[in-house]
């Protein structure tokens, strides 16, 4: 995509030529331009050296009319740009553009403004030419000429500098509008209790493009993505689900929040799905993109490039959503408020969104040595104190694989999360605790990991968990230290209380706060 823009942003400037230069440069340019051109069929492999005789091959032997269907459909410049692509990249038949008429097309996405063909000669004829050449059925089109091309350049710049006044007029009345809504948004919050339905989207959906850059980004590279796909506990749970129980995923309409690389919508679509819309803000999209062309489902795929809260989708309603959705002591990154937005807006009455079912768990844990390496190790540090580093080191909470041998209590689950039903608000909680203790010894932390479920409408139920004593997944454990050891006894109920909510300057960011005995300790997850 930022290729084609940048390629096209130079197509519309005119080439800067002295008065000595004009005339030679532009007979070359002529020259050059017939001979040079190899244009291949949409629709098979036919190579022509002419546009006239390309388009008219696609009418004779494809009974397809593209200035008939450019007319039909009332495409503009980057309406035709996005057919020939799309043609192109998901290699359609001509049949199944002859029933396509005005409303929604399928090469709507700006996905298609990516040319399939580097330097396509179906991409820079002039549309005006092209629309108003056929004669009686027959195609003409004028091809490219040094003279149709500098006045083809001269009408597109001028049509893009008008385009441009008219776009930021249009921008400028929007962020009024959008000025007023916030306020009127604010005012109603601040004076109205509203629930579920009539509620704010939450802070993820707030956020600005710019605020939300880095997160994307972040997922943009294949390393991540290749780290969670080889987490077979992550990923064999979800092929598991859709894969035996086939019946849930029957002719539905599945949509998938955060598509990655697009193994889940494969899953959903081998599993039987009619339809299967993937979302995903990062860039990694258009990788995802070629691998659903790879595995032969465009048919049945179709990807788009947006967050979530501000895209428009090819459907008014979905039956099933699915979403790897969960982050660190699950709610980090705060994803699960997109896949609830998404709920709220798409899911049909009887779908469900999947998995339907997590819970959060804590237990205690007593591993001297590991306080001793990262907090006690400030008391003495050649031959210096440093303890004060001490209050700084443990406001960070660990993300790391957990010994199950250093678990010195019963876990105790705090949240249970119903992902049909819950309301954004709802994510941040506060809960009082019980851990029943199985060790005589120094509780030196705190462990919190999750478990997931898939249950609703499956005949075979999956779940996995990221506890410390279950085969380690890329989530691992979220460890919080414990400034001053707390000495306890076998059987004995630990009683605390955990409070969970998002961090105000940072929403996808996570602020926890513990309190056990006479202790109480904030930690940040970021």
């Amino acid at each position: 995509m930022a290729q084609y823009i940048e390629n096209a942003g130079a197509a519309d400037e005119v080439p800067d030529l002295s008065d000595d230069d004009d005339d030679d440069q532009w007979q070359s340019m002529e020259e050059s331009s017939d001979s040079n051109l190899k244009i291949t069929c949409l629709f098979c492999d036919r190579v022509s050296n002419s546009v006239n005789d390309t388009l008219s091959h696609c009418q004779s032997d494809h009974q397809l009319n593209v200035a008939s269907l450019v007319r039909r459909c009332r495409l503009d410049d980057y309406g035709y740009i996005k057919l020939i692509n799309y043609i192109r990249s998901v290699k359609c038949s001509a049949e199944s553009l002859l029933v396509v008429t005005e409303g929604p097309l399928p090469w709507e996405s700006d996905a298609y403004m990516r040319p399939t063909l580097e330097d396509d000669p179906l991409l820079q004829i002039d549309l005006e030419e092209l629309c108003g050449a056929e004669v009686e059925g027959d195609v003409e089109v004028a091809e490219p000429s040094s003279s149709h091309f500098h006045s083809a350049l001269l009408q597109r710049a001028e049509q893009a500098e008008q385009r441009a006044l008219q776009t930021e007029e249009a921008l400028a009345r929007a962020m009024e509008d959008l000025h007023r809504l916030k306020q009127l948004a604010q005012n109603l919050v601040m004076n109205v209790d509203v629930s579920r339905g009539a509620s704010s989207a939450g802070a993820i959906a707030e956020l600005r493009e710019d605020e939300d850059e880095a997160y994307f980004s972040s997922y943009g590279h294949y390393s991540i993505h290749e780290e969670m796909l080889k987490d077979k506990v992550r990923t064999e749970s979800y092929k598991d689900f859709m894969y035996l129980n086939p019946d849930v995923f029957k002719d539905k309409v599945v949509l998938d929040v955060g598509c990655g690389t697009g193994i889940l919508s494969m899953f959903a679509a081998r599993s039987g799905a009619r339809k299967v819309i993937g979302v995903d803000q990062s860039e990694i999209i258009y990788q995802a993109m070629d691998i659903v062309r790879s595995n032969n489902f465009q048919e049945t795929i179709t990807l788009i490039k947006g967050r979530i809260e501000e895209v428009d989708l090819p459907v008014e309603k979905v039956d099933i959503i699915i979403s790897e959705w969960m982050g660190y002591f699950l709610l980090f990154e705060s994803m699960l408020d997109s896949v609830l937005y998404a709920r709220d807006r798409y899911l049909a009455e009887g779908g469900s969104v999947y998995p339907d079912q997590c819970t959060i768990s804590l237990a205690a844990v007593g591993d001297r040595q590991k306080h001793q390496d990262r907090i006690a190790f400030w008391d003495d540090v050649y031959g210096f104190k440093m303890s004060c580093m001490k209050k700084v080191v443990v406001l960070e909470a660990v993300v790391e694989v957990l010994k199950p041998e250093t678990l010195i209590s019963e876990p105790t689950i705090i949240q249970t999360i119903d992902c049909n039903a819950v309301c954004i608000s709802e994510l941040e909680f506060v809960a009082d605790f019980c851990l029943k203790i199985t060790d005589s010894t120094l509780c030196t932390a705190v462990v919190g990991y999750f478990d997931i479920f898939f249950n609703k409408n499956c005949k075979n139920k999956v779940m996995f968990s990221t506890g410390p004593q279950c085969t380690k997944t890329h989530w691992k454990q979220t460890v919080f230290l414990l400034e001053t050891p707390i000495p306890v006894q076998s059987g004995e109920d630990l009683q605390g209380k955990i409070t969970v909510r998002k961090n105000r300057k940072d929403p996808r960011a996570l602020l926890l706060t513990l309190s056990i005995r006479d202790m109480k300790q904030t930690y940040s997850l970021q």
